[in-house]
């Protein structure tokens, strides 16, 4: 069973808004208690108890909703933040306007607009931030002025209620500052672990790139040796011209083992070797004739000229080697090869001439256990079809007019190609 993932940046920021909202209420419940029955203001308590269930039942469907999977949109996050500041807008309006000591409370859903959203929202919020304060400086009900005394000091009720509302605003803000920057301190650890991660998978599936090529060029000389040992008897001395053949095919052997060992921690597109695409493929081409002797192949390249220049990573060089040994080994009698190319693109055909594909896996590649031969298990095509996909190519299976199993590769050539006046 997969783990679950983990919850969005908007839904992180969306659970701490609705945190914010329940302590905004509370305060607020707690500063319209104190104004009425201990500072005898004015206020309509009516109005305001409205305001306060409806911000409730706000607070308790948003933590309903945040009980689903679905992840929260940068919409949906901003309509939250619109309708704090609604709710701001009507409790101003009931007590004082902009004369209130909590209208700086703006400045909140704009703070967590700006480190939340992207920059759109952030301006939105600026204008309808100083819409609502410029309208509350025309449309409010008047707060009266009143002052509290203690110890024989008088301090204006005004400036000790801007002194809370700062000092709240401050705490606020910075509490979810800080909330904020430790999102954003994981976030950048988590990518950074996935990039590694990436990083490492990729290392292995060219490791495996490279042992299933290297496992197909094993198969011609150690058939060789099999044919050749067979035919001694025991005790038979082994003749000078069968003993160099021997030599000759574990030396080949050995040099298939050291290029991949070579090759294995050196397998980035920075290590590869700057070649126009043509004379790549008719190298390419050669090389596999010269370990597939006995397979006849028909090559066909076109394109314009003169072809573009890349630069060539071993494990592309693997991935193509195992589709045309796959082909050779469903028909190793011959084998068609069509390759096409323009700019940007190469398209690449490779047709055999066997029994064709299995019924269900049409256009499948890249899937364990899908092989064009009967008794193939699909490893190579598999790790082939990973290959092709990191360098934003695709490949796909089909059967051939006339039997036989065709494979079409398309790979695009602009992460390989060396810019012009290279």
């Amino acid at each position: 069973m997969s783990a679950p993932l983990p919850p969005s940046s908007n839904t992180i920021n969306l659970r701490r808004l609705n945190g914010l909202r329940l302590i905004v209420l509370a305060a607020e419940m707690l500063l319209a208690a104190l104004a009425i029955y201990r500072w005898q203001l004015p206020l309509p308590v009516a109005p305001l108890l409205w305001l306060f269930a409806a911000v409730t039942v706000v607070a308790a469907v948003t933590a309903l909703r945040l009980r689903w999977r679905f992840a929260v949109a940068d919409a949906e996050l901003f309509l939250h933040l619109t309708l704090e500041v609604g709710a701001l807008t009507v409790l101003l309006y009931l007590t004082g306007g902009v004369a209130n000591p909590f209208a700086p409370f703006y400045l909140l859903p704009l703070t967590l607009t700006a480190v939340s959203l992207p920059g759109g929202y952030a301006w939105a919020m600026v204008a309808a931030t100083m819409s609502c304060y410029a309208l509350l400086s025309y449309v409010h009900l008047p707060l009266p002025a009143v002052h509290a005394g203690h110890g024989g000091a008088t301090v204006g009720l005004h400036e000790l209620g801007m002194w809370i509302g700062f000092t709240f605003s401050a705490l606020l803000i910075a509490g979810f500052g800080v909330q904020m920057g430790r999102s954003v301190r994981d976030r950048d650890r988590m990518i950074a672990a996935l990039h590694e991660q990436q990083l490492q998978q990729d290392h292995v599936l060219a490791l495996g790139t490279l042992a299933a090529g290297a496992a197909h060029e094993l198969g011609t000389p150690l058939a060789t040796l099999a044919v050749v040992l067979k035919d001694v008897e025991p005790g038979e001395t082994i003749d000078r011209d069968r003993l160099d053949l021997l030599r000759a095919q574990v030396g080949r052997c050995k040099q298939i083992l050291g290029s991949l060992a070579a090759t294995a921690g050196d397998w980035r597109a920075e290590s590869g070797t700057a070649i126009g695409l043509e004379a790549w493929l008719q190298a390419l081409l050669a090389r596999w004739r010269a370990d597939r002797p006995e397979v006849r192949v028909e090559a066909v390249l076109e394109g314009p000229r003169p072809a573009p220049r890349l630069v060539i990573e071993q494990t592309l060089e693997h991935a193509l080697t195992n589709i045309l040994n796959n082909a050779a080994d469903a028909s190793p009698q011959a084998v068609a090869v069509s390759a096409r190319w323009d700019r940007d693109e190469l398209l690449l055909e490779v047709c055999d001439y066997g029994s064709g594909l299995a019924p269900g896996i049409h256009g499948m590649l890249g899937t364990a256990g899908v092989s064009t031969k009967q008794e193939g298990m699909g490893l190579g095509l598999f790790l082939t079809f990973h290959t092709l996909r990191r360098f934003g190519g695709e490949a796909q299976l089909f059967d051939r007019d006339g039997g036989g199993t065709r494979c079409r590769v398309r790979l695009p050539l602009a992460a390989l190609r060396i810019p012009d006046g290279h």
